[in-house]
């Protein structure tokens, strides 16, 4: 049977094991979801196989005018929306099966918030620090050219993003790159995500994973039933968290819980070790701390801790591992003390210990669901493009205007006057900043319930793990159904 009963609970994260590949593991997962759907054996096979992908090689004059042959590939998991989208990493250990997998996730992420693209994902086989800056601008220009070439880019193709060691500056090269090979292109802007503001970006988009985190941590935890089976009140207010990694995703994700959520970061781990202030740690001295020392070691009132696995082990609400695959494994599960681990990184932690986590009621958010706060908010960008005109611009002085007429017209009714600062906050219109963080916010909140939804009808042995991946099965199955491509 291609798809065979589902007959315990079983987590399944994402991550290579010894006899599994990646994508092999990304397949397992979705057959053990796909087994508690009705969907036909074929529409299946359909919806978890890669479409196309493409292996490419060229060369590299280095600086020093050493010839180097450079290994580059693009997936693109699924048609069934276009454009396809997917970030492209710079990694040494980068292969076929890595992009395979990564670009199946990236289907079933969007299909999870609701973000009309396939799911696609690029790698270059370089370690980027090896290669001066020009050198990179050359293998990134020369990428772009071969997946034009391919008819592997476009606005309406296949929208690359960034991902591990690339930016929004390799982003602007894409960009220049391919509006030079298709100048008749009016929407050749589209063509990538997550540029510089200056040049087709959109605001929000560099704190958008972190903030997601937020919103998603948010929306879990105002479940009153949900938090009392974890021994909780409901509310971030007072939550003790603790977050492993201070990069982009990390940084934002604690930001944003302390400053909009009122969590207290009990705990805060990197890769020169960990450290712990019951009280709460302020964020933003602590990266002052690091910018100005090196180390979030001997940060003032703090504890410097053992050794980074001890942090993951603080006694905690809620934990955010933000950095790296396979942080979490049998070899550090038994002692995790958090109730609630928020997946912001790829593959935190192994199907192993998931399946550890969940039996003894921790609640799990899964990746795919609360670190898609970056695809969604290139979604934004890729429609500002299309449109050709910055959010907010139409109606902001409209809405402002509106606003005072009503102010007016209630102190003219109430004799109730309001201060310039009043009128100023109450009156203000959007710019292009707060509907993103709007549309993030309702993307996030909605797909949530989405999944919880679906969790709950299936029972206690689903966890939100599988939970999320049926409902990435049915969304995709709809497409495929309403495209007559199956009855």
């Amino acid at each position: 049977m291609l798809f065979p009963p589902f007959r315990k609970p079983t987590v399944w994260g994402y991550h290579m094991t010894a006899d599994l590949s990646f994508f092999d593991q990304v397949n397992k997962n979705f057959d053990r979801a796909a087994a508690m759907t009705e969907h036909p054996p074929g529409l299946l096979e359909q919806i978890k196989s890669v479409n196309s992908v493409i292996h490419f090689t060229f060369p590299l004059i280095r600086d020093d005018s050493s010839l180097k042959v450079i290994h580059a590939w693009r997936a693109e998991h699924s048609q069934h929306k276009l454009p396809t989208k997917g970030g492209i990493r710079y990694a040494a250990n980068v292969n076929e099966d890595e992009v395979m997998a990564l670009s199946a996730l990236m289907t079933y992420k969007c299909a999870i918030v609701n973000v009309p693209f396939g799911g696609a994902k690029g790698g270059v086989k370089i370690s980027a620090h090896e290669y001066s800056v020009g050198e990179l601008e050359r293998i990134t220009r020369r990428f772009t050219f071969e997946l034009n070439k391919k008819n592997f880019i476009g606005p309406g193709l296949d929208v690359p993003a960034p991902d591990f060691a690339t930016s929004g500056r390799e982003m602007a090269w894409i960009a220049d790159t391919y509006m030079s090979l298709n100048p008749h292109d009016i929407d050749a802007m589209g063509c990538v995500t997550a540029k510089p503001v200056g040049q087709g970006g959109i605001r929000g988009r560099v704190e958008a994973t972190g903030r997601g985190v937020f919103f998603g941590l948010r929306e879990v935890c105002i479940i009153v039933e949900d938090m009392r089976a974890l021994g909780l009140t409901p509310g971030l207010e007072g939550k003790r968290v603790v977050v492993q990694g201070l990069g982009n995703v990390g940084y934002h994700a604690a930001k944003f819980m302390q400053e909009e959520g009122g969590a207290v970061i009990v705990g805060m781990i990197e890769y020169e070790g960990s450290i712990s202030k019951p009280d709460g740690i302020d964020v933003e001295a602590l990266m002052a701390h690091r910018s100005e020392t090196g180390s979030i070691l001997g940060f003032p009132g703090a504890e410097d801790l053992p050794s980074r696995d001890v942090g993951l082990e603080l006694d905690c609400d809620i934990l955010i591992p933000a950095a790296l695959e396979n942080a979490i494994t049998m070899d550090n599960a038994p002692r995790i003390k958090a109730k609630i681990i928020a997946e912001a990184a790829n593959g935190p932690i192994s199907s192993d210990a998931s399946a550890h986590l969940f039996e003894r009621g921790v609640m799990i958010i899964p990746d795919a669901y609360i670190n898609a706060g970056g695809v969604t908010v290139s979604y934004f960008e890729w429609l500002k493009d299309l449109q050709h005109v910055r959010f907010g611009r139409m109606e902001k002085r409209f809405v402002e205007s509106s606003s005072r007429k009503l102010l007016s017209a209630i102190e003219n009714s109430t004799n109730r006057i309001f201060s310039d600062q009043e009128i100023a906050e109450i009156a203000k219109g959007p710019g292009e900043i707060d509907l993103v963080n709007s549309g993030l916010e309702e993307t996030m909140i909605e797909a949530y319930h989405e999944i919880r939804e679906i969790k709950c009808a299936k029972g206690d042995n689903v966890d939100l793990r599988t939970a999320s991946m049926i409902d990435a099965i049915d969304k995709v199955a709809v497409s495929y159904r309403e495209l007559g491509v199956f009855p």
